[in-house]
């Protein structure tokens, strides 16, 4: 008689090795305002949750509440510096040329599934996903009183401007970072001739279409950033998630911009552009 032997290997994908921790926005009368102070009164009944940024290594404090139109989100976080400066032109006085400095903003990511199931929201997942992205730049965006909206695109498929990356496992993946339609809050300046020794890299404006939809302001002060962000439920937008209170969603955070780059030691924040979400949040609505 012979005897099969038979092996049974199992993978666990990567989504179970994340821990779950659910934020509940409370249902207030009216909205705060949207100024990075956070001392509206219908803070006080949102209760708050603690998540890590492993990248940045440190802890976030996340509030939620919502109206019948909108939700908002209060972030606080240490930061040694106020950082509003990005990317400035600073003058090559031997080649007589402007090249880009080492200033970097400080910068807040809230990055939202549009799966229909659990999944790995990394930048190194072995999971295909689409994620709207709520940027907020000190710099860029944040006179403005906006967040930029944009989206995240992971998975085989090389798109335009796609960065090639490797996932967990090894399998080779593409992430696109494609703008939500409208205009951006900001857009370059060049110059030509010397008009300074350092000179801003944005022109600030308005943002437009869905490119505006995140409002949001941040304000520092006592080693602290205070940013709050507000978004209608529903924009009626394709590029944008909705959301119904009688669901739950999944999303994570991110200190530092989240591009997929190695550090960059020539910068004055080299972990920028390293960014990637830690601990899996998961959005519920109290509906009392």
């Amino acid at each position: 008689m012979k005897t099969i032997l038979v092996i049974i290997t199992v993978t666990f994908c990567c989504h179970y090795c994340f821990a779950d921790q659910a934020i509940v926005a409370a249902k207030v009368p009216e909205a705060p305002v949207v100024d990075g102070v956070g001392n509206d009164a219908v803070w006080r009944g949102a209760g708050p949750i603690i998540t890590h940024d492993k990248v940045a290594d440190i802890d976030v404090a996340l509030k939620a509440v919502y109206t019948d139109r909108e939700i908002f989100f209060l972030v606080e976080y240490p930061d040694v510096d106020e950082s509003r400066e990005h990317k400035s032109w600073v003058w090559d006085k031997e080649m007589e040329v402007y090249r880009i400095g080492p200033a970097r903003e400080d910068s807040f990511v809230l990055k939202w599934s549009m799966e229909p199931g659990p999944v790995d929201l990394s930048v190194y997942s072995d999971d295909n996903y689409k994620a709207d992205i709520w940027f907020w730049k000190a710099s860029r965006t944040d006179p403005s009183g906006f967040a930029d909206d944009k989206m995240h695109i992971y998975g085989e498929s090389e798109q335009k401007h796609s960065a090639d990356m490797t996932s967990r496992l090894g399998y080779s993946k593409y992430l696109s970072r494609p703008a939500d339609k409208g205009r951006a809050a900001f857009e370059d300046l060049v110059y030509i001739e010397y008009e300074g020794d350092v000179m801003p890299h944005f022109k600030k404006g308005q943002p437009t279409g869905s490119r505006a939809d995140v409002r949001a302001k941040g304000q520092w002060a006592g080693g602290k950033w205070t940013i709050e962000f507000a978004r209608l439920l529903d924009t009626e937008n394709e590029d944008d998630i909705i959301f119904d209170i009688e669901k739950e969603y999944l999303f994570g955070i991110s200190k530092f911009e989240i591009a997929g780059r190695g550090e960059d030691p020539k910068s004055d924040m080299p972990l920028y552009g390293t960014g990637d979400v830690s601990e899996r949040l998961i959005l519920q609505f109290d509906k009392k």
